[in-house]
């Protein structure tokens, strides 16, 4: 599950750029997911891509009757500058595609989302029990926002949970971050690093090719 890893959370000039959040961290994140990447795509894993984006006339957003009109950082950013309607975090948009070094193969699947919840009004749970599919293993920005609504509604609905923590970034203090790692351990899942993942995953292939 690679979770919003798009222009406006990780690149200079994207959303929360402009909105003042660090997006320093943004870096080792796209370089670490570089090698989860290639090694799940090599060994069959099957990879997921949450992209969030509203139409260009926000009838997708929900308007002030929803809660995410109030909240949701895209929305508040457009109506405080108005000239940036209709770029951020819009559908077609440079703000809104995935990070050049971790555009989407043909054979994922990609998924637009319109909440901070990839389960949230998309068809991603059936796309997920059609193929059979029950762990998830977690990446991507923001980790205290997206990442954990996601991953706490796949927990609601009887997937398995994996966090791997260091190949996410949260939005604001490293405190959120902490704070969703050990929610996740304690509550909702279960964490790895991404050189684990990557370790457990060679193994086992190597494991089973000598059997």
């Amino acid at each position: 599950m690679v979770v919003d890893m798009q222009n406006a959370f990780a690149s200079k000039g994207g959303m929360f750029d402009l909105s003042g959040i660090d997006i320093s961290g943004a870096r080792h994140v796209i370089e670490v997911l570089k090698e989860v990447l290639e090694t799940a795509r090599h060994t069959g894993f099957q990879v997921v891509y949450l992209q969030m984006g509203y139409d260009a006339k926000l009838t997708s957003s929900g308007g002030p009757e929803s809660p995410n009109w109030h909240k949701e950082l895209a929305l508040l950013l457009m109506r405080k500058r108005p000239e940036l309607k209709g770029k951020v975090l819009t559908e077609g948009q440079w703000d809104w595609e995935v990070v050049e070094e971790l555009r989407p193969h043909l054979e994922d699947l990609v998924v637009n989302k319109t909440r901070y919840s990839g389960f949230c009004g998309t068809p991603l749970d059936s796309m997920l029990r059609t193929r059979s599919i029950k762990t998830l293993l977690f990446t991507g920005i923001a980790t205290n926002v997206c990442v954990e609504s996601t991953l706490r509604d796949a927990f609601f609905l009887d997937y398995w949970p994996v966090l791997l923590h260091d190949a996410t970034m949260q939005a604001g203090p490293s405190m959120l971050q902490e704070a969703t790692v050990r929610n996740v351990e304690n509550y909702f899942g279960w964490t790895l690093t991404a050189a684990e993942f990557v370790q457990t995953v060679n193994a086992n292939m190597l494991r089973g090719a000598r059997v």
